[in-house]
């Protein structure tokens, strides 16, 4: 019987043997250099948070300030996720032509312009187009965080590095709900004001920092630079033979012959970026279709199961629960945002070592059961003309609940799945489209918020993202395989074979050798 590294070596030819011998069996600490890189790129992703967050308190005051009505509070908190969509799009290519570490330059200048722009407004008017220049700087950082963490990172360590903008993402709710409670003392028509505008100072010192950062190695081999490249893998991977490897799979994968060892070399034009988009959308291979439909289908179901109709509306929901002082509220409020903090800390270690499908299925299984029961509790208590002690608790619980199960799975591994997946020459493009679908269905959601619980009652609405939540996780169970421990290079060969096309590929097998423990292997993601 073949051994498993044997079997390896038949499906992924001889480098994949030796990635095998050396990623496995010895356990090294986590790439310090890398780690520090992913940290200050992640470091983006605090601007969104930060404005999810502060936007669920501030538009308490703004409505009583500036007058406005619930449709218009609707659109003013969910609008920011359609604006991202001009950021997004437009970051893939922008990425591919200034490279990742300027785009990330880029992001911070723009929030930095919308929140200056938000804190200064007069009126509503003027407030969206804060928000519409804040939105298209969100999306840049939504996008291009994931995609540099992905590149820079080893594959030992790709799932908790890569999981770091997630991580901001959280803090910078937290930091947004303290805001909120801090500002809440100012004058009404000055603190939602201070709220807002003091966005635009973490965007100032990012800007600096992330000019220390060195370039994604695999945007230099795309430009052809590959001396540079060869330096930060050198840094960014486990030992001299990886960096190795990885150069001689990114080199491939972007066009450029393994002879081809000059520091700086010509590359395919279409490693510029050309194309990419007739082969994402119009005519994709087998696998490259599986890829981008698991991508769009993570990022639709991590945003259709109602985590920013909690999170932006959460003093809402607690005032529904029964609880009726402003104070209380925001109190409230910042326990949801240190509790979705502390669990995406520990998903961050668990991503390495249990895997994406377990974390994922177990964090989303959790999501419905919690829906379920805060819709039970919110539904008790709109029926009830009393109190009800333990309904107000149920539903405090099952919010906390709910974002802990969403923070130990489905939050930082739709990032880190959908940033790892994409082949090197489609990934920008690739995490923008999955970037669009997300903040699509994030905005229709909480511009819908109101409006549908007015229409079948607030528990109603949560039974529905119930039952939503339930649809994700049949499609995580048949649709994903596990990435775990896998090279980026890898990620084609690994959708290719998994167990979506086993039945296809046994069939096309003449050798008289069964596909199915091969696959078998490759769906779990084992290196063996």
């Amino acid at each position: 019987m073949a051994t498993g590294k044997e079997e390896s070596s038949v499906v992924h030819g001889e480098a994949q043997k030796v990635v095998t011998e050396f990623d496995a069996p010895k356990k090294k600490g986590r790439n310090k250099y890398a780690i520090a890189c992913t940290i200050l790129a992640s470091m983006t992703s605090i601007l969104l948070g930060y404005d999810i967050g502060v936007m669920s308190g501030a538009v308490i005051y703004i409505k009583k300030d500036l007058k406005i009505s619930d449709v218009e509070v609707e659109i003013l908190v969910g609008i920011l996720n359609v604006y991202c969509l001009f950021g997004s799009a437009a970051a893939g290519r922008t990425s591919d032509w200034i490279g990742r570490r300027y785009t990330i330059v880029l992001a911070s200048v723009i929030f930095f312009l919308g929140a200056l722009l938000m804190g200064f407004a007069t009126n509503y008017a003027f407030l969206m187009v804060g928000r519409l220049v804040a939105g298209i700087g969100v999306g840049y950082a939504l996008m291009i965080a994931p995609v540099y963490a992905a590149e820079v990172s080893p594959a030992s360590s790709r799932g908790f590095i890569t999981s770091f903008p997630e991580v901001f993402i959280n803090a910078g709710i937290l930091f947004g709900y303290i805001s909120n409670y801090g500002f809440s003392k100012l004058r009404p028509n000055l603190g939602w004001r201070f709220m807002l505008g003091i966005g635009a100072v973490p965007s100032v010192f990012l800007a600096l920092v992330v000019i220390a950062m060195p370039e994604s190695p695999r945007w230099l081999v795309m430009q052809g630079q590959l001396g540079l490249a060869k330096r930060v893998l050198d840094k960014t991977s486990d030992s001299k033979e990886e960096s190795q490897l990885r150069l001689a799979d990114i080199k491939e994968a972007a066009g450029i012959p393994e002879e081809c060892t000059d520091d700086v070399v010509a590359v395919p034009k279409r490693s510029h970026g050309e194309g990419v988009w007739r082969e994402l959308l119009i005519f994709p291979t087998p696998s490259v279709r599986r890829i981008l439909i698991a991508a769009v289908g993570i990022h639709f179901f991590q945003q259709a199961s109602g985590i920013d109709a909690v999170v932006l509306y959460s003093p809402r929901i607690f005032e529904k629960a029964g609880i009726k002082d402003n104070d209380h509220i925001l109190l409230a409020t910042v326990a949801v945002g240190f509790v979705k903090t502390c669990f995406i800390l520990v998903a961050t270690f668990l991503l390495d070592r249990v895997g994406r499908r377990p974390l994922l299925l177990t964090s989303v299984a959790g999501m419905i059961f919690s829906l379920a029961a805060l819709g039970v509790g919110l539904t008790v208590i709109d029926h009830s003309d009393t109190k009800l002690i333990w309904a107000v608790a149920l539903s405090l619980c099952t919010v906390l609940s709910y974002v802990a199960f969403f923070s130990i799975g489905m939050g930082p591994i739709t990032w880190v799945y959908s940033s790892e997946i994409f082949p090197l020459r489609l990934r920008a493009q690739g995490c923008s489209i999955g970037v669009g679908v997300n903040r699509v269905t994030s905005g229709v959601l909480s511009m819908t918020f109101i409006s549908l619980y007015d229409a079948i009652t607030i528990g109603g609405a949560f039974f529905l993202y119930s039952g939503v939540a339930l649809v994700g996780w049949i499609f995580f169970y048949t649709w994903l395989p596990e990435t775990q421990g896998r090279s980026l290079e890898d990620m084609e060969i690994l959708f290719t074979n998994s167990s979506w096309n086993k039945k296809k590929s046994s069939t096309n097998d003449t050798s008289g050798n069964s596909n199915d423990h091969i696959n078998g292997q490759i769906q779990l993601g084992t290196n063996g």
